[in-house]
């Protein structure tokens, strides 16, 4: 094995360890910070036309539109319904983005989940500071209606 086969083993033990340890608020936004960086990614690599680094990336984002939208309770919040269509929103979107080759899609839903992973972080955050540490990992999840 290679030196640089071993350190990405290493890296990807590590993030995996690190997915499987997180509570379901930080799972939130580690999904929230990777779906934008797939969409910065995807828009980057359609300025220089490099369209299968762009539909992968665009795919990815899709794959995590999906899992936040099948883990979303939104009968838990008064706001669910309205998360749900911007999701579904999104979506189609990104299918739009990677079909048709328009940056103007990527754009638009960075423009709309932007403000949204910012929240969940703001979010997050207080539930670290208001909660004990025992029960910050169960209540976390329900109070941001997620599971």
């Amino acid at each position: 094995m290679t030196m640089y086969a071993n350190a990405q083993q290493q890296r990807n033990r590590y993030a995996a360890d690190a997915v499987m340890s997180a509570s379901p608020a930080r799972l939130l936004t580690m999904l929230y910070d990777r779906l934008l960086l797939d969409l910065s990614r995807a828009e980057s690599a359609h300025e220089t036309g490099s369209w299968s680094v762009a539909s992968d990336n665009l795919l990815h984002a899709q794959d995590i539109i999906t899992e936040l939208t099948s883990s979303l309770k939104p009968e838990l919040w008064d706001g669910g319904d309205r998360l749900l269509a911007l999701y579904n929103y999104v979506s189609g979107a990104l299918i739009d983005a990677n079909v048709k080759r328009d940056t103007a899609r990527i754009r638009e839903s960075i423009g709309l989940l932007e403000p949204l992973r910012q929240a969940w972080h703001e979010a997050a955050a207080e539930l670290v500071v208001s909660q004990p540490a025992a029960p910050r990992a169960a209540a976390a999840g329900g109070m941001l209606g997620v599971a």
